[in-house]
């Protein structure tokens, strides 16, 4: 086990052991510190948002906004360390859908259900949810470089009732058990504002040019199954979401395969963008975003530029 995987283990462990209290204080004292450090998550983030709130609200106001998103961060760290030890009523609890008469209908019916995500509130904590409600989930988790670390979170995930699939070296592609999962009715989030590919579908987002993953317009595509976007957040008593759709899809005969995707993509992207505008703070992208930006997040082009590399 190296020290990265031990740090996660510890940190399953010893914040269900401790009173969440302490564990909060921790955890928001934590997300402090890297708001004073500045390393490069937090200046990542601070460009991000900065396109989020556009360039009129005043420097002081975007540090708040960091700050409260590094906060955020660290509390979504907090709730899924917890998550394995809560029961399912407190699971069912602490968890809000704004939307889900959708996709319990959608469930009932057989028909499933593809939901895109941001990164955003706590988006382990609504797969939880959906299992706790007795609905198929699947989902695909990244398979990390450190296959130890990335079995623990597999073990992590299954155990709170979703079906994993790896986005790579699997028994079968990852997209075809999707398919097959959808038209048995089952529901599938999958994370839809970064693309990891390099393969994705450009798309504008809040001003600028960035990818995104083309599988959640391809599965709907592909399948028939209704696709709605969620917009995800805080509020002081526990994580809240709301879904917006189903999205309307162009017919098959209207356009190539290709350019069906990408405006379905499109419209993911409005979508994503109009919640994470509502609740910015909730965004938890410190990660490069957009192509015009250098490794730090900062642009690296001038910001009169076609916003592309």
């Amino acid at each position: 086990m190296n020290l990265t995987e031990a740090g996660y283990v510890a940190g399953w462990r010893l914040v269900r052991a401790l009173p969440r209290p302490v564990v909060a204080a921790a955890f928001r004292a934590g997300a402090d510190r890297a708001h004073r450090g500045n390393g490069r998550g937090t200046r990542r983030l601070r460009a991000n948002l900065r396109r989020v709130v556009g360039p009129d609200l005043p420097e002081a106001e975007l540090d708040r906004l960091v700050r409260d998103g590094l906060r955020s961060y660290a509390r979504y760290w907090l709730e899924a360390f917890r998550l394995p030890s809560l029961s399912r009523r407190d699971i069912l609890a602490g968890f809000h859908l704004d939307g889900q008469e959708k996709l319990a209908a959608d469930v009932a019916a057989g028909r499933g259900a593809v939901v895109a995500l941001p990164h955003a509130g706590n988006w382990d904590a609504a797969g939880a949810w959906v299992a706790a409600n007795g609905w198929p989930i699947t989902t695909v988790a990244e398979r990390l470089r450190q296959e130890g670390l990335y079995k623990r979170f597999l073990a992590f995930r299954q155990g709170l009732g979703m079906e994993i699939l790896p986005t790579s070296g699997g028994d079968r592609p990852a997209f075809d058990v999707l398919v097959d999962r959808l038209r048995a009715g089952a529901v599938v989030p999958l994370l839809a504002d970064r693309d990891l590919s390099a393969r994705g579908v450009e798309v504008e987002f809040f001003g600028g040019r960035t990818r995104m993953p083309a599988g959640p317009a391809l599965l709907a595509l592909r399948t028939g199954a209704p696709l709605y976007v969620a917009s995800l957040w805080y509020e002081p008593d526990g994580a809240r979401a709301a879904i917006e759709g189903p999205l309307e899809l162009p017919e098959e005969d209207s356009a190539p395969l290709d350019a069906r995707v990408r405006a379905v993509t499109q419209r993911i992207a409005d979508g994503l963008a109009a919640g994470i505008a509502r609740h910015p703070e909730d965004w938890h992208m410190l990660q490069r975003m957009w192509l015009d930006q250098g490794t730090d997040g900062t642009l690296s082009q001038p910001a009169a530029t076609t916003g592309t590399i």
